[in-house]
């Protein structure tokens, strides 16, 4: 791609012409390898990337040069989302969807939700777990047919049976089979091998666990543990030869803590974490993804009757409301933080209030900017490429109305979208 980029200059040199530049003229900019807001600053952008960075409005010099009035506007790097499931959405009849859509109706539906999310200024997500129309809307989003964040999916989620990714659960008798390491379901660390394996075959970038029980499926159980640490041990440790990080739903403390000795990349969700998990995490230097506006949003629709199973009610009673506490409590004790929303839990397009969230729990407002850019970049292996406004960097930028230092709920409204130097949204 760089040689080809080299080529082009060559030829718009030898011709006399000039590829066209992008000048956007920042009244404000997040830099997030400081932590500090900058103010007038030009971000010139040529082709897919960031040419440079200058101090005060410079105008450009050739005429076929654009300049882009953000001078009102805070600019920073594009957004990112550590946990979105990014084919579907809630809604009172999501657990029939199975039963009634075929995988080109979930295509659709999931076309519109990745355009929904860059609209929303997060133009890369990490998509934990659907039914495998996620890698290949991952793929059409890189090739340029549709609009959409920059995906990194782990495809199916790997679970046991009768656990938090079984498939089947809640079906009647002659619906329910027999699911096995194809369908990520494992009872052994052969199977749990196997089940990596065929993710990978598959298109994953990720393996997603369920390491214990969840609060929507349709299952008892929202925080059991679900595998046995050979198990686990056998999943990262197969991840890990494939090139693939592991990301483990977790609500209970013994599930989590059997993930975190197997060395897992991230936790999700954490509900009820305890400071001696919490201590873990800060040893094996795992991240916890804490998902706050799905615990709030589950936890509201659990008293609207009907909008669950009732089976899914009391665990969503229970733990959903749990999460933000865990959070700050986390927080507190030093575990590493990384943005997730679990977007598709609650509305897609709505992700950015999980800033005002962690901001509410006691994180300052840089952090949890920095968390959603700079760190995930790191998580995805993306550093140098994303979640810095720098020279050489991707030109994935955002920008919102107001300074989010001083008023965080201004992330819930980003109103300048570009993704690798294309303007989605001003």
């Amino acid at each position: 791609m760089r040689s080809l980029g080299l080529l082009l200059l060559s030829l718009f040199a030898c011709f006399g012409l000039q590829a066209q530049d992008t000048y956007l003229h920042c009244g404000k900019m997040i830099d997030t390898e400081s932590g500090k807001v900058l103010n007038e600053k030009t971000i010139v952008v040529s082709g897919n990337k960031i040419l440079k960075v200058e101090n005060g409005y410079v105008s450009p010099s050739n005429a076929q040069d654009k300049v882009i009035d953000l001078k009102g506007k805070t600019v920073m790097p594009g957004l990112i989302d550590m946990h979105v499931h990014i084919e579907g959405e809630t809604s009172p009849t999501k657990y029939l969807d199975a039963f009634t859509k075929n995988d080109a109706d979930v295509a659709f539906d999931a076309a519109n939700i990745a355009k929904r999310t860059l609209m929303a200024g997060f133009t890369t997500v990490r998509d934990l777990g659907g039914t495998g129309v996620n890698v290949a809307l991952r793929n059409a989003i890189a090739k340029g047919k549709i609009p959409g964040p920059r995906i990194f999916t782990a495809e199916k989620a790997i679970g046991t049976t009768g656990g938090h990714a079984d498939p089947t659960n809640g079906r009647k008798k002659d619906l329910m089979g027999d699911p096995g390491p194809a369908q990520g379901v494992v009872n052994s660390p052969a199977d749990a091998r196997k089940a990596v394996r065929q993710r990978y075959k598959n298109g994953a970038d990720w393996i997603k666990i369920t390491a214990t029980g969840g609060v929507l499926s349709v299952a008892k159980s929202g925080q059991n543990p679900q595998f046995t640490q050979e198990e686990v041990n056998e999943i990262v440790s197969t991840a890990k030869e494939y090139g693939m990080k592991v990301a483990a739903h977790a609500h209970g403390v013994e599930g989590m803590q059997r993930a975190i000795k197997a060395g897992v990349a991230t936790i999700e969700h954490g509900s009820l974490m305890d400071k001696e998990t919490a201590a873990l995490m800060k040893q094996y230097n795992t991240y916890l993804v804490p998902t706050i506006s799905a615990g709030k949003y589950v936890a509201e629709k659990a008293k609207i009757p009907g909008y669950y199973p009732e089976i899914i009610v009391p665990k969503a009673l229970e733990i959903g409301s749990k999460i933000q506490d865990m959070y700050s409590m986390a927080y507190k004790e030093g575990v590493n933080i990384a943005f997730g929303t679990d977007a598709g839990v609650f509305p897609h397009g709505e992700n950015g209030k999980e800033f005002r969230y962690m901001a509410e729990a006691g994180m300052p407002a840089m952090k949890t900017l920095q968390s959603a850019t700079i760190t995930n970049a790191k998580l995805l292996d993306m550093e140098g490429v994303l979640g810095v406004l720098k020279e050489g960097y991707v030109a994935d930028i955002v920008a919102v109305n107001e300074d989010p230092t001083q008023n965080i709920s201004t992330m819930e409204n980003v109103v300048f979208v570009m993704k690798e130097g294309v303007i989605y949204k001003n």
